[in-house]
């Protein structure tokens, strides 16, 4: 019986799956073409599958000898002198079941390793009766010298092909699209050069996420095999959780199937099940959630995610970091602002960020836990604000200084300390995005919702902004009394002045601002 794969590529023998080539269209009218491509897309986006399934297929046609060639045990291997042998080495072991393969750099010569790719590669493809194609996998793992030799080398040989043979194809497979290999070369972003293949590079692809509807087709797969359904709205709540991105697509679909319903093919799949897999998932941080939130450590990614954070209104988008943070599918533009790349990232986004500081809370004396501030069965928000803004003016000067994202600091804080307490019973739904000057909490408890806006004070023009802002976003949580967090960062200001709560009537709405 097929299943939905969490780990590794798909094949259609065991896997319920997507064809990769439906989502990358063109590929081969460019291989026919004899260019040279990049294939671009985020971890776990399903390249792998596809470049295996392009290369059966095309040795299948008959038309060429086609190479998939993973480039990941060369990682990091800077000096060309070890790296180009490296090369030589996953391309000597790929082709060792091709014709004429046992012969390839049968006798090269190592040190020369400016140009030996090249010769071998040209020796090779003069053996051969058909075409060579190779699909490199992996190939922003490559870096320095190693990536600059690879590239030149590989430039040479095209520009000789009308007088010597080299491989009629070549795509660039990885995260990252060519143009910003640099970033790869050296931190201050380095140019390769003019020797650089940037100008052979006739085409790059990105592999998209799963639309909703290839969603429904791929859970559909398991309802005709085992009866299983899926109700719509389990599939759209999929949808919006991770807007299609595949890996969590699967993952999603496994953790209700396989840990939640222990595989009991007679109950359906609903959008409760649903939920309860993605805080699964939230929470137990598997490894492709957990490798991805490392590069928060990174500087260039928290010089973008901390924006979103804030809700700052400028990101340059021809940047280095902008364009390294959204091959790593950490974000999106959606409708020409910057958000993360699906709710369950922006959850364990701030999470991890605020891991510190909620183990802090939770293992400390404080008593801000659910039970406290429960009235009526409701939860009592001016008495919950009140508490905070106590914590955070006998913490803040402590708190801060434990962040790396220190502009974020006060968001990230005040988000620990809302988890601390809605871990009693409850849920947050947040909504951040660069452009909007702030982020936007929904507190749920026992189906009541309370609407909260975080924003940074920048005078009294902020203070109206924000007004408007919580009562908009009352209006999509369908409530008539929401709250505005406003911090005020200016380090001359008095306690005495920041620290304050008063009540603002706003289109017939009421909004509680709490000062901070």
């Amino acid at each position: 019986m097929k299943y939905f794969n969490i780990a590794g590529p798909c094949n259609s023998a065991e896997h319920y799956m997507i064809e990769a080539s439906t989502r990358l269209k063109g590929v081969e009218q460019l291989i026919a073409q004899k260019q040279y491509f990049v294939i671009h897309a985020a971890r776990q986006s399903g390249k792998t599958t596809y470049l295996k399934d392009l290369a059966q297929r095309l040795n299948a046609d008959g038309k060429y000898y086609a190479l998939y060639c993973s480039l990941e045990g060369v990682q990091n291997i800077v000096d060309p002198k070890e790296g180009i042998p490296a090369i030589i080495s996953c391309l000597k072991d790929g082709l060792l079941f091709f014709p004429q393969g046992d012969k390839f750099a049968q006798a090269a010569n190592m040190s020369d390793y400016v140009s030996v790719l090249k010769t071998e590669l040209t020796r090779f493809c003069m053996l051969l009766d058909k075409p060579l194609v190779i699909l490199f996998d992996e190939a922003d793992c490559l870096s320095e010298g190693t990536l600059i030799s690879f590239l030149r080398q590989l430039r040479d040989g095209y520009n000789s092909r009308p007088e010597r043979p080299f491989p009629h194809s070549v795509a660039l497979v990885g995260m990252r699209n060519i143009r910003d290999y640099k970033a790869k070369v050296r931190p201050d972003s380095q140019s390769l050069g003019s020797a650089s293949p940037f100008n052979i590079v006739t085409k790059t692809y990105t592999l998209e996420n799963f639309s909703k509807e290839e969603i429904a087709l791929l859970y559909r797969q398991h309802t005709d095999e085992t009866g299983q359904a899926f109700d719509d709205d389990a599939v759209a709540l999929v949808w919006e959780q991770t807007q299609g991105q595949p890996w969590l697509v699967n993952a999603v679909a496994n953790e209700v199937i396989v840990e939640i319903l222990q595989s009991d093919y007679t109950k359906p799949v609903t959008a409760t099940l649903v939920s309860e897999a993605i805080q699964n998932i939230i929470l137990n941080r598997p490894t492709h959630i957990d490798s991805l939130l490392e590069r928060l450590k990174e500087d260039r990614v928290r010089r973008v995610v901390e924006p979103v954070i804030l809700g700052d209104s400028f990101i340059d988008r021809e940047s280095d970091d902008f364009l390294y943070a959204k091959d790593l599918g950490l974000i999106r533009v959606d409708s020409s602002v910057v958000k993360p790349a699906n709710p369950i990232y922006a959850e364990v986004i701030i999470r991890k960020l605020s891991f510190s500081t909620q183990e802090t809370l939770k293992n400390s004396e404080y008593p801000y836990q659910m039970p406290r501030y429960l009235k009526n069965g409701r939860i009592d928000m001016d008495f919950l604000m009140e508490d905070f803004q106590k914590f955070w003016r006998e913490n803040s000067a402590i708190w801060v200084e434990r962040y790396d994202y220190k502009e974020a600091a006060p968001h990230l804080v005040m988000m620990a300390f809302l988890q601390r307490v809605i871990n009693g019973g409850g849920q947050i739904a947040r909504e951040m995005a660069a452009g909007t000057g702030r982020i936007d909490l929904c507190l749920t408890y026992e189906e009541q919702k309370y609407p909260i806006e975080l924003k940074i004070r920048h005078g009294e023009k902020s203070l109206r902004a924000g007004l408007e802002q919580t009562a908009r976003y009352m209006d999509t949580c369908g409530c008539s009394e929401g709250w505005l967090a406003i911090f005020d960062r200016n380090p001359d200001a008095k306690w005495e002045d920041k620290i304050y709560t008063k009540k603002e009537a706003v289109d017939g709405k009421t909004v509680t601002v709490v000062g901070l």
